[in-house]
């Protein structure tokens, strides 16, 4: 499994990409897919939404289990993916592609945000 080095990581497993003109993108890990099993439902924040670094904004179903999707950031929503919501089976088969989750507009960064170093380390526990 490989964490791709451009991103950012969360402890609760959701990837932010650097931000474009103040937006960052952001999805779940491999790692937390991987966890998950085959997702079967996804629940996004509304665009317009405002998100609170870790604080729930939505879940995940799968078909073991139901996991709370965390914000990575603080900010405002300015996309979600409506093909994930369509076809959540996306979260598993392409994480890091078309799998993403929603884009934010960013007001605040944690500091405990993981390279992607930091987050194989955590993750191999």
């Amino acid at each position: 499994m490989s964490n791709p080095q451009q991103l950012r990581y969360s402890k609760e497993h959701e990837w932010l990409s650097g931000a474009e003109n103040g937006v960052s993108t952001v999805g779940i890990t491999e790692h937390a897919a991987n966890a998950l099993g085959d997702v079967v439902f996804v629940q996004l924040p509304e665009a317009g939404a405002t998100v609170t670094a870790g604080e729930s904004c939505g879940e995940l179903e799968s078909t073991k289990s139901v996991s709370e999707l965390y914000a990575p950031v603080t900010g405002q929503i300015v996309e979600v993916n409506q093909d994930v919501v369509d076809d959540p089976a996306l979260v598993n088969s392409a994480p890091f592609e078309g799998g993403w989750l929603f884009k934010v507009r960013v007001t605040d960064e944690p500091d405990e945000l993981l390279s992607a170093d930091e987050y194989t380390a955590y993750t191999a526990g």
